[in-house]
Order: C-alpha cells, then structure tokens, then sequence
C-alpha cells in the first residue's frame, strides 16, 4: 500500500520525504529501505513491538511498514502536461492515499511559485489540477457508457447516471471524495481509480514556534478541508529532519522537548498515513521472531492467516487469538492459557488491531 506526497514546488516535499526516510525517526533497530530514488519503505512506530520484544526477547523485530512515494511538485497546468504533469500525475494515480503538504509559514529566504503565503490558494490550485485530469477520464468512460447504454444495457445506464452526477461535481470544483455516492455508485469509479476520491492527509509545514498548536495558516486550512473527511497534521518539517541527523537519541529526544512535543511529528504522521490506507496491525510472537502484520481494517482470520502465506488461508482451519493486553498483563502464552483469556476462533472472526494470533492450517 502507497501513500504519495504531493503539493507545489519548495512547500517541503522532499525535506518531509528525507525526514521520514531516516530510521532515527522511528527506531535505531528497524532499517528504512529505498526501493528506487524516490520511493521509501517505512516503519510504522508502534510502542507495543518494544513491549512484546520486552516480554518475548526473539531474535528478531519486524515492524509493520507502509510505502511512501516522493512525487516531484505540481504546477498550474498539470493537467495538460505542463511541467511533466501527466508523468507526475500518473504516479499519484498509482498511490492508494495521498500527503498533501502546505505551506504555512513565512520564509523571505525560500521563494514560494505564487506571490506571498497562502495555503488554502495552494491547495486549491493542487485540487483544480487533479479534478481536471479525474474530469478528463469520467468523460473519456461516459462516452463508452452512452454507447452501451442505447442498446438499453440498465447497467450501463446507471453508469451514465452516476458519471454524469460526478461531472457535476467536478465542473463546481468539487473532489470526487467531497460528492456523496452511495456504494453501488462507487462501484463503477474504482476502474478509474481516481485522484480527488483517494484519502487525503494535510501536512501543514510551519515553524518552530507553531509546531504544537499550529497558526492562522493552519487554522484556514482546517476550516478549508471541513467538507472532505480529511485529517491535518502539523509539522515542523526542516526542524525535524535536522533533529534527525543527530546522532544521539537522548540528544534528539532534548530537542523535541524544547518544541514542545512528545515524539517526532514524522511518526504521527505515519500512523495518520497508516490509517488513511484503512490498515491494521496483528501480532505473531515467538523466540525466533516477533512480528507485526499489515491487513485491512475488516479482514477475517483467513484473509489475516493468508497475508504470511496463501496456503494458510487456503487451508485455514482455525486462529488461536489473545489480545495484546492480555498478553502483556499475563506476561507469556502458557499463563494466559491457564487462565482462560486465549481465544478459539473461526473463519468467520474480525481481526482486530493488537490481536496476537497463532494459525491452525492443513494444506
């Protein structure tokens, strides 16, 4: 699962970028990797895994991760190619969520592409982009639609209703994720995968002094985003990849103290961007190695059992689950077992984030 950062030129991109991809933002155990110059795996902090190895002392700790794709500014003009803007735009196309980053403070050293300060101006000019281009593909699919529609196909035709109600609200300047679709609607838009109906996450870039409680940039930006279901994030992004680049955690730790915050606002950030993705954490937890698994939010013990291997969901038989506080208050398996707290489930259970789970399969 992708999340791409977007937004325009020196907003902050690729220092937000740099910031999450050193690993001493998250843990001095758990490597960040690089699968190509401008995509990054990412560890998603969870303070349980430090529990768990605590408790467990395996060989080894595997955090769960997301991946977080660096794509080069947008422009005006995107839309229609300025600015490499189709290459760019196809690459936010091929990102599951989207981190938009704003810019929202005041720098005369650090040139802005638009005369003065404005995030909500910023973002606008970002959304119109990627409606044009999402306005270019539904009209694109409502030609072929009509076409099957006169053969008197009902299905084609509810497609034509649905795309015609979406270029609707694209012309008003409207975000996909903004226009209200029931889910049978949405449906016949998941082809398309559209940019404006990705989940969004705002990062409001600001100073040092804003870093905790944000300033009237952010609070526009907050009361822009009202109608869009979308979550904002305050960071002060340079001063946290500087925090970064020192080496000790102790160090680091005096610093964002002095700004006032509990832990590096990349991780929050991560988290948020976790979440966006509609994604959980499961446990496995043993001597050779403790493990947190990545699956959807929804997902039965099978689909669970099938992310460490095909054949334990085709093969599923049972999942053996303890919750993670009864693990951590019990302090090992053979005790939470005695006193009755492991739970037998079947094919039908809901995985629940911090479930520890061991599988029964027979292939």
């Amino acid at each position: 699962m992708k999340a791409g950062i977007v937004g325009l030129p020196n907003v902050g991109k690729s220092t937000l970028f740099n910031c999450l991809s050193n690993a001493k933002a998250q843990s001095a155990n758990f490597p960040f990797c690089t699968i190509e110059p401008n995509i990054g795996v990412v560890n998603v902090p969870d303070s349980r895994l430090e529990k768990l190895e605590e408790l467990v002392n395996p060989e080894r700790v595997l955090p769960a991760t997301v991946e977080i794709v660096d794509i080069a500014g947008l422009v005006k003009g995107a839309s229609k190619g300025e600015g490499l803007g189709n290459k760019f735009l196809s690459n936010i196309r091929e990102t599951d969520a989207i981190i938009h980053v704003l810019r929202c403070f005041d720098n005369d050293n650090i040139v802005h592409v638009d005369e003065g300060i404005d995030p909500v101006r910023d973002k606008g000019t970002i959304d119109v982009e990627l409606q044009l281009k999402d306005l270019e593909a539904v009209e694109k699919r409502l030609e072929k639609s009509k076409k099957a529609s006169r053969t008197g196909d009902k299905v084609a035709q509810k497609e034509v209703d649905t795309l015609t109600k979406v270029i609707a609200g694209l012309e008003g300047f409207h975000s996909v994720r903004e226009i209200e679709l029931t889910e049978d609607e949405r449906e016949f838009l998941q082809p398309l995968q559209l940019l404006t109906d990705k989940p969004i996450l705002y990062v409001c870039n600001v100073d040092d002094e804003s870093a905790v409680n944000g300033n009237a940039y952010v609070d526009a930006v907050k009361e822009a985003v009202k109608g869009e279901d979308a979550e904002v994030i305050i960071l002060a992004v340079g001063t946290e990849a500087d925090i970064n680049e020192l080496e000790d955690y102790e160090e680091r730790q005096l610093f964002l103290e002095d700004m006032g915050l509990d832990e590096p606002g990349a991780s929050k950030l991560i988290r948020a961007a976790y979440k966006l993705l509609n994604l959980q954490t499961y446990f496995t937890a043993g001597v050779k190695e403790v493990r947190a698994w990545t699956i959807n939010i929804g997902d039965t013990a099978p689909q669970a059992a099938g992310v460490i291997h095909t054949d334990f969901e085709k093969g599923f038989i049972r999942a053996e689950v303890i919750k993670y506080e009864d693990y951590v208050h019990y302090g090992t398996e053979a005790k939470v077992r005695d006193a009755g707290k492991l739970g037998v489930e079947g094919k039908e259970y809901i995985v629940q984030d911090g479930d520890m789970m061991n599988f029964r399969f027979n292939v």
